[in-house]
């Protein structure tokens, strides 16, 4: 069993935010992208993730940006909230994957990809909350913190699942009586995101509903999203589709509606 004590510890360790990317997360929650560019500027490091995040063919630019002035201009605030939220992740990214088959390219696809469709949804549904916007950032993370829980019982993990059809959220449960979902909501806390971003990320799980009835849609519209995007074969050969146990009543209602944006046949 791993304690919690130490799923605290391990998120802790998140790296504690240099003064140009503090500055640059409160530009803009102000909404001031001018600002917020120039401080990203001073950042070295985060300058070359937004530079290689966006020009992903996801993104679909067809010339290189590599103005991080323009970059801002082109996602707008909400997207680039979004986007240094997703650089905040990748302080936490290991090295070296050992669970997941994953390296530093393919799990900036998977933010990339997330983002984006988020936004898609978020768009067909006329929400610009930026706290709603910015919930899907909290998934990636938590997959990092997992992967970094199931390493230190790695063989056990390996174990349970050649002979046990268990989801590995399931598995985690079991590890140390947190979910992919609860490690989200402790990662909302310690980067003091709103609490909107945490209820939507647990109602997504499919097994935890919300009463408030904006809350809950916008969980099954996470739900969708997530079984669709770890169901694509990068993301199955990783073993990150074994983390979604699809719950089908849950969503049923706005299933279609979802095909449809989704451009699922």
């Amino acid at each position: 069993m791993i304690t919690r004590e130490k799923v605290d510890a391990y998120i802790q360790k998140i790296p504690p935010t240099p003064q140009a990317l503090q500055q640059t997360v409160l530009y803009l929650k102000q909404e001031e992208l001018t600002k917020a560019a120039r401080s990203a500027q001073k950042d070295l490091a985060l300058s070359a993730y937004l530079i290689e995040l966006v020009n992903k063919p996801i993104f679909g630019f067809r010339n290189k940006v590599e103005d991080v002035s323009q970059i801002f201009g082109i996602l707008g605030v909400e997207r680039s909230q979004q986007a240094v939220y997703n650089y905040m992740i990748s302080l936490l990214s290991p090295a070296k994957w050992q669970l997941f088959t994953l390296n530093r390219s393919s799990f900036y696809d998977l933010q990339a990809e997330l983002s984006i469709k988020w936004q898609m949804i978020l768009e067909h549904l006329n929400i610009t909350d930026k706290d709603i916007q910015n919930a899907i950032t909290l998934l990636p993370a938590s997959i990092i913190v997992s992967e970094a829980l199931f390493c230190e019982k790695l063989d056990d993990v390996k174990l349970l699942r050649s002979v046990n059809e268990i989801d590995l959220n399931t598995i985690l449960k079991r590890l140390c009586n947190l979910d992919l979902f609860d490690i989200c909501q402790i990662i909302a806390s310690k980067w003091n995101m709103g609490e909107k971003s945490a209820q939507i990320v647990q109602a997504s799980s499919g097994l935890k509903p919300s009463e408030d009835e904006q809350i809950n849609r916008l969980g099954k519209w996470m739900h969708l999203l997530l079984f669709f995007t770890l169901s694509k074969p990068e993301y199955i050969n990783a073993g990150l589709n074994d983390f979604i146990d699809f719950q089908i009543e849950y969503v049923q209602e706005i299933y279609d509606d979802f095909a449809k944006l989704m451009e699922i046949s």
